[in-house]
């Protein structure tokens, strides 16, 4: 587990007087649930300051300046793009980002206007971002905790998660898609994958796919990791518009099923016996996955 270190308010200003002046008269605020990598902060009304919480998180810095501005101009909906590159400090230890604000709401099954079309607008925001020319690009390491390698890196958490859920789930199915995905691999060439395709991280406006954030764990190689997001957000006739519109193979699907799995068990093990909104949610991926 990393060793994250904490960040306070009067923190960052301290880092944006000192690094960037011109800002200095600017308010500084957190960001309501402003995730787990990275501490994040409104700075004025059109920016934001995102420093990452451990070292770890820390490698996906410099990945971000070099490569954000490239898949900025090329694919359909906003997201992040760089302003500022803040450097490591007696006040802070590792280098941190000023980015432009995007406005939305995290996505969520309850949120969404119209589910057939968001499956449409996701699969084709995929599309494009795996169009993009893998050449040079970040393949799978640290800096991604090895999103878009195989998915034997989280097997020993899987078996871990399975043991402490038996008896409250549906162990045989879970082992059986799980089985299935690591029968699968990847032999394509390697593209371009978000890493992190969640619905923290899709952000909605009036009901719509309006931006995509949080490129921390980008890379280039196998994209079925990508794929989970038709089991964490869309359901039925969704997933399949999703399905349909960015044609898979079997075993790319089947991948993209057990990085949906290997994700939900941990968080159901994590929030066992709890009934908060992160359990019911857990729970509720599970099933969709279980299901289909």
């Amino acid at each position: 587990m990393p060793q994250r270190i904490t960040v306070d308010t009067s923190q960052v200003r301290r880092l944006i007087a000192e690094q960037f002046p011109q800002w200095a008269g600017l308010p500084v605020r957190p960001v309501s649930r402003g995730g787990w990598d990275n501490f994040t902060f409104h700075l004025g009304d059109s920016m934001v300051v995102r420093l990452p919480s451990a070292a770890e998180y820390a490698l996906a810095v410099a990945k971000e300046h070099r490569w954000l501005p490239v898949l900025a101009s090329v694919l359909p909906l906003p997201i992040p793009v760089p302003l500022a590159l803040g450097r490591p400090c007696s006040d802070y230890p590792f280098p941190w980002s000023v980015y432009r604000w995007l406005p939305g709401s995290p996505a969520s099954v309850d949120g969404v206007s119209d589910p057939i079309r968001l499956g449409v607008d996701l699969a084709g925001f995929l599309a494009a971002l795996q169009s993009v020319d893998a050449v040079d690009g970040p393949p799978p390491g640290k800096h991604n905790w090895f999103r878009g390698a195989t998915l034997r890196t989280y097997e020993s958490q899987v078996e871990r998660s399975l043991s402490a859920l038996s008896g409250h789930i549906d162990v045989a199915s879970a082992r059986q898609i799980w089985a299935a995905a690591l029968d699968s691999s990847w032999d394509g060439v390697s593209v371009w994958f978000h890493g992190d395709f969640a619905p923290g991280n899709l952000l909605l406006r009036d009901g719509e796919l309006a931006a995509v954030i949080d490129f921390g764990t980008c890379g280039v190689g196998d994209p079925s990791c990508d794929l989970a997001i038709a089991w964490t957000l869309l359901t039925g006739s969704s997933r399949e518009a999703f399905r349909d519109r960015l044609p898979v193979d079997e075993g790319t699907w089947l991948r993209g099923r057990g990085w949906a799995l290997w994700k939900a068990l941990v968080t159901c093990r994590q929030t066992q016996g709890r009934s908060d909104a992160d359990a019911l949610e857990a729970r509720r991926v599970l099933g969709e996955i279980l299901l289909g």
